[in-house]
């Protein structure tokens, strides 16, 4: 595709993301104002019902007052006209007197032991009927027979000897709302009970309920569907049902619809945005689809000064809007598609005016890319194409001098690659490399000498150098290089052509590309053999100068008893007495010669030691527990501080016992008066961790520090100075570092360092 098309194009793609975006947020912009003019429409149409239900709650508490005046009137007359004793009255009575008196029915009802029953109506339905569970109903009807007047009930109306309830829906006919009167003047022994039923009063209801306004403004704004008056108290409920009804909760004051119709519901989505609104005192809008019909539903909370609030719905259709945005993105979609041809017939003849000047580029280009530097393009103005024409004639010049020079570089790199190969080859130690995957790419001289193998032999193969039981250990340090670790020289064992095994001194280090991605790994091997054998021939040297030493330090301390027991031998064969304090201070010097010969056969008889992955921390514990009782006897408590996690090490486990067993009597025994040894647990680094044992003793004094560690000398009265020499010994056999700390008179730190078993290792 030529750049006159693709510079087409996306000129014509642009202007494409442009007319899209726009028609987008015309789309966005639209649809949210038609959004909000809708909600503000359905808003005033439900403060509009809201102010009008209001009102009627007016005209509704006044035409209650007039009633409950009417059957006040009923009550008394009907008490005149009824016998005192309720025995002596029939229902056929009660139907007569309730026309005579203008009324729908009249009950009476008597008191028992625990509830207040209809015993005679008009109404056969209502006979028997229990009013125990009517909440504050019950209240005023025991308070009429206790008092002959309602004291602490404060709904509907109160007279002497008289209390008239509100509107409610009847109990034993729920389709009907009654209006009853009751009446008891202490004279007889039942509450006279006459009531008017909505039939009667049916024009009332027709003037005070909020379905007039309803409909006048449905009918007024065709797009609202429906209004809900709701009771958030009810709404919702396990008992109700999907239009609405409730055959629990069918009271005016408790019923989940309190006016309105439920045709448009969606009861669960509803219900949380009745929630939601009365919890936050907002309105709820959101769209929805019900019956097959998209429609917006919004909740808005009503709340009336000292009444429950409760929230009004207003469905609207949503094809309103849904029309407006149709006829709108039609308009947008052919004014853009007109737009679109203009500007990519123009993109078309503008990108080829800017393209004439970029062919005579391409075409020197091509030649500069043919070897051809002497090719010059002719500069005719100074804008950007013309700036780029010197820059490619000033690029065509510097490549024909750059050629030059690299050609001359080639040759020097040549020269220098045939040095370093010469070298390499010449070097004593064997050098390898090997890609990611370990397959080898090169050897040098060496290499073949030191292990058997020929060059053809092994590039491009994936030796079987390294020992079975070291392949993990070798496995981790690969996986360390390739992390970007720095590993030191390793010395190990491997395997030579033949088979026979060579101790080696290994260096692997990555190498990187220019972007410093490791690309392969080289390895630099040293045989280590002839080193080994005249470091193992210096260690016995130096373990026979230091037996030496011993023995003469043990011939030396072991004189000194050895003196004592001659004297006081001689002296019992002379006197042919035995003292008992003689054999005391004989057996103590024999003791003091035991304990010197044990501790020098601990550091001259070599010991059988298994290296093994121990936590240090289990370790400590158990030595712990070992000298819990001697530390309580010094009234010594110890303190720890460990890690949050294991504390693992290759090590003898009974060996390190022996060091901690040491070391915390040395402490121990330095604080006669008691006190606190704290041991703390750390890891300093990644390969190392750290056992730091603390006292606030007597301390080592400054003369004494240098020699802390030499055979026979010690700061205590019965010591041999030989226990700390064996921990030394044992610590180096760890290949860790023992370190002491000291201050006279404020007390001792001893460190011990040990290398950390690193992950993946094994016993």
């Amino acid at each position: 595709m030529s750049i006159k098309t693709k510079l087409s194009l996306i000129m014509s793609i642009s202007v494409l993301f442009i007319l899209l975006l726009n028609i987008a947020l015309n789309f966005y912009t639209t649809q949210e104002n038609l959004r909000q003019d809708s909600e503000t429409k359905m808003v005033m149409a439900a403060t509009q019902i809201a102010i009008t239900v209001e009102q009627t709650e007016y005209s509704s508490r006044y035409v209650d007052g007039v009633f409950g005046d009417l059957l006040r009137v009923a009550s008394v007359n009907a008490a005149k006209m009824l016998d005192p004793d309720i025995a002596n009255i029939t229902n056929e009575d009660l139907v007569k007197l309730s026309e005579e008196l203008g009324v729908t029915h009249i009950s009476l009802l008597v008191e028992t032991s625990d509830d207040i029953v209809v015993a005679r109506s008009s109404e056969t339905e209502q006979m028997g009927m229990s009013t125990r569970t009517w909440g504050y109903w019950f209240t005023a009807f025991q308070e009429l027979f206790k008092y002959k007047e309602v004291r602490s009930v404060e709904e509907g109306h109160t007279d002497k000897h008289f209390w008239s309830g509100p509107f409610e829906f009847s109990t034993a006919m729920p389709e009907f709302i009654d209006k009853w009167g009751y009446y008891y003047d202490g004279k007889r022994n039942y509450i006279v009970d006459p009531y008017i039923r909505s039939t009667d009063i049916k024009d009332f209801f027709k003037i005070t309920s909020p379905g007039v306004v309803i409909e006048q403004t449905i009918k007024s704004n065709p797009r609202i569907l429906e209004v809900t008056g709701i009771n958030p108290d009810t709404f919702g409920n396990i008992f109700m049902e999907k239009d609405g009804t409730d055959r629990i909760h069918y009271k005016l004051g408790n019923r989940p619809i309190k006016f309105g119709t439920y045709d448009y519901g969606t009861l669960k989505g509803d219900q949380a945005a009745v929630k939601q609104s009365v919890t936050n005192d907002e309105n709820v809008v959101f769209v929805s689809t019900v019956n097959g019909k998209k429609v917006m539903k919004s909740f808005i909370p009503i709340q009336i000064e000292k009444k429950a609030p409760y929230v009004i719905s207003v469905v609207m259709d949503y094809e309103a809007i849904s029309s407006v945005m149709r006829e709108q993105m039609i308009s947008l979609v052919a004014i853009s598609l007109v737009l679109l041809e203009i500007v990519i017939f123009g993109s078309y003849i503008v990108a080829g005016y800017f393209t004439k000047p970029i062919q005579a580029i391409l075409g020197t280009v091509n030649e500069v890319a043919d070897g051809n530097f002497e090719r010059r393009l002719e500069v005719t103005s100074r804008d950007e194409l013309g700036q780029l024409s010197g820059r490619i004639n000033a690029m065509t010049r510097n490549l024909g001098n750059y050629t030059s020079q690299l050609k001359q570089m080639v040759d020097e790199n040549q020269s220098v690659k045939e040095y370093l190969e010469s070298v390499i080859n010449q070097t004593a130690d064997a050098i390898h490399t090997t890609d990611m995957y370990g397959k080898i790419t090169s050897v040098n001289k060496a290499f073949e000498q030191l292990y058997g193998w020929n060059s053809h032999e092994v590039i491009g193969r994936k030796l079987e150098m390294i020992p079975a039981e070291m392949e993990d250990e070798e496995r981790e340090r690969w996986r360390r290089l390739r992390a970007g670790e720095r590993l030191g020289s390793v010395e190990t064992v491997r395997m030579r052509k033949d088979g026979s095994m060579i101790e080696v001194s290994i260096s692997t280090s990555p190498i990187q590309d220019e972007t410093g991605n490791i690309t392969s790994m080289v390895s630099v091997s040293r045989d280590v053999t002839e080193r080994n054998r005249m470091e193992e021939m210096l260690r016995r040297s130096e373990k026979l100068t230091t037996v030496g030493q011993l023995a003469a330090g043990v011939a030396h301390e072991i004189r000194n008893p050895l003196t004592t027991l001659r004297g006081f031998m001689q002296l019992q064969q002379q006197t042919h007495k035995i003292n008992p304090d003689h054999i005391s201070l004989m057996l103590s010097e024999l003791d003091r010669i035991n304990l010197i010969v044990s501790e020098f056969l601990i550091l001259a008889k070599p010991q059988a030691v298994c290296f093994q992955e121990k936590d240090l921390q289990v370790i400590m514990n158990d030595v712990i527990s070992l000298l819990g009782s001697q530390a309580r006897l010094y009234g010594i408590e110890f303190s720890y501080n460990y890690m949050n996690e294991p504390a693992l090490v290759h090590c003898e486990e009974n060996q390190l016992k022996q060091v901690f067993i040491n070391v915390l009597k040395n402490a121990v025994e330095a604080m006669p008066d008691g006190g606190y040894v704290t041991i703390e647990m750390t890891k300093p680094s990644s390969e190392q961790v750290a056992v730091r044992i603390i006292d606030k003793g007597e301390g080592i004094s400054e003369d004494l520090m240098p020699h802390v560690g030499e055979p026979f000398i010690t700061n205590k009265e019965t010591g041999t100075g030989l226990g700390l020499m064996v921990c030394q010994r044992i610590i180096q056999g760890h290949q860790g570092v023992l370190e002491i700390e000291s201050e006279e008179g404020v007390g001792t730190a001893v460190t011990i360092l040990l290398p950390a078993a690193a992950k993946g290792d094994r016993a």
